[in-house]
């Protein structure tokens, strides 16, 4: 996953002239090292929640779409948890890249094993919403190495043995580890109920959805 956190700056080759102290190049570099390690503290105060920041060694591995998607669930619960910040970057020449360079600053949610209640997931086609509904019996969702990469997390959420400011080499809960230097927290197990989330890639080393229904919808989750 490629990202400015913690990248050394380019050595001039050999008879070219050296970068100019103060450059706009170099505060630029500067600038996006201190966004990818402060992004995270920003949404923690927005959400309401205890949120964390560093850039993944897991991470997604694949080119995004650039199409965010929205998961709900009434409740969510995992035991090793993991959360930090990174880069995902979508395919070259990708329509939705915008004006970003084709990243999205987000915040990858690591846990070791998950479940979920009534899990929704809608993603918008340009007037109708693909809709995948799961969960909603007697038996949950259920996951394992589940990693998500948002841009915004809300609900209602405990901690148990929460560890905040970790460097993000040393983590251990979900078996994840991020660069050194870099801000992070881990917990042994959380909650959240009233789950929602805006979401750019999702992985899982497994992923149960009993009950699966997939539809088109004229309404989100």
């Amino acid at each position: 996953m490629a990202s400015s956190v913690g990248t050394t700056p380019e050595i001039p080759e050999s008879g070219s002239a050296p970068q100019a102290p103060g450059s706009s190049v170099r505060r630029g570099r500067v600038r996006g090292r201190r966004a990818a390690i402060m992004a995270v503290p920003a949404v923690a105060i927005t959400a309401g929640m205890a949120i964390l920041t560093a850039e993944g060694a897991l991470g997604v591995q694949f080119a995004i779409s650039g199409m965010p998607f929205t998961v709900t669930a009434t409740e969510l619960n995992g035991t090793g948890f993991e959360q930090f910040g990174g880069l995902d970057n979508m395919a070259e020449n990708s329509p939705n890249a915008g004006d970003t360079g084709g990243q999205v600053l987000v915040v990858t949610s690591a846990i070791k094993k998950a479940t979920l209640t009534k899990l929704c997931q809608s993603v918008d086609l340009g007037g109708t919403n693909l809709r995948i509904e799961a969960g909603g019996g007697e038996d949950k969702v259920q996951a394992t190495d589940l990693t998500t990469d948002s841009t915004e997390l809300s609900g209602n959420a405990r901690f148990d043995n929460i560890e905040i400011g970790n460097d993000a080499s040393t983590l251990t809960k979900a078996g994840v580890k991020g660069p050194i230097g870099v801000f992070s927290q881990q917990a042994d197990t959380v909650h959240i109920g009233d789950l929602r989330q805006t979401n750019y890639a999702t992985t899982a080393g497994v992923f149960k959805l009993p009950g699966l229904k997939l539809s088109f919808s004229s309404k989100a989750c």
